[in-house]
């Protein structure tokens, strides 16, 4: 029974950020109400609140959700990883997951539109770096427990987290504002971005770039 019942709240769950995210890919995230994304799901605006403290809070759950997926795998990768190779192999290999536990919710091509939304909604994108802000710190603390440092003493978990987040947020910007954005467009762009961060803080930029 408490199966079933936990299957259910989580199909009303997932019922409403689908519901949400149209929405706000339809008609904008200033301009829809609780009561919009209640009524695309035949409930009730007391049974959204059951779910979601305010409509900031479904709008951001698929995202949340990777970043939260990103950081469990990051706890997992092997002791003695060099800490940027750990960010980086991890961003390749929960890729694919993250993008499975995302279509299990919503849509990819409306996960997609729905980060298009994020970056243009100056409101949500404050909202958005908030949230990161409190991963981040969460990795920074992860990243000096696997080297063995303080993080309120030593700089460096501080400074690696902050680069890499800078940089994925920076490609996330480059994609999510192209028009007709595809998951493997996102992809390529943020492995090349990623790929980039060493070259850009220790390399000769005497050298044009090649291709």
């Amino acid at each position: 029974m408490t199966g079933l019942r936990e299957r259910k709240k989580q199909r009303t769950r997932d019922a409403l950020v689908v519901a949400a995210h149209e929405l706000f890919v339809t008609q904008g995230y200033d301009t829809t109400t609780v009561d919009q994304i209640a009524e695309a799901v035949d409930v009730s605006q007391r049974t959204f609140f059951r779910y979601f403290t305010n409509k900031e809070e479904v709008a951001l759950f698929v995202q949340d959700m990777v970043e939260a997926c990103f950081y469990e795998a990051v706890c997992t990768e092997p002791p003695g990883t060099p800490p940027l190779e750990c960010l980086r192999r991890t961003l390749n290999d929960v890729w694919d997951e993250a993008g499975r536990a995302v279509e299990e919710i919503v849509p990819l091509d409306l996960h997609l539109k729905m980060c298009q939304v994020v970056e243009t909604t100056p409101s949500l994108l404050a909202a958005h770096l908030r949230h990161s802000l409190l991963m981040e710190e969460k990795l920074v603390q992860e990243i000096a427990r696997r080297t063995g440092v303080d993080a309120e003493v030593d700089p460096r978990p501080r400074v690696l987290v902050a680069a890499f987040s800078g940089v994925m947020r920076t490609a996330a910007r480059q994609w999510g504002t192209r028009e007709g954005a595809s998951l493997e467009t996102a992809r390529e762009v943020t492995r090349d971005y990623v790929a980039q961060l060493g070259p850009a803080l220790t390399g000769d930029w005497g050298r044009e770039r090649r291709p």
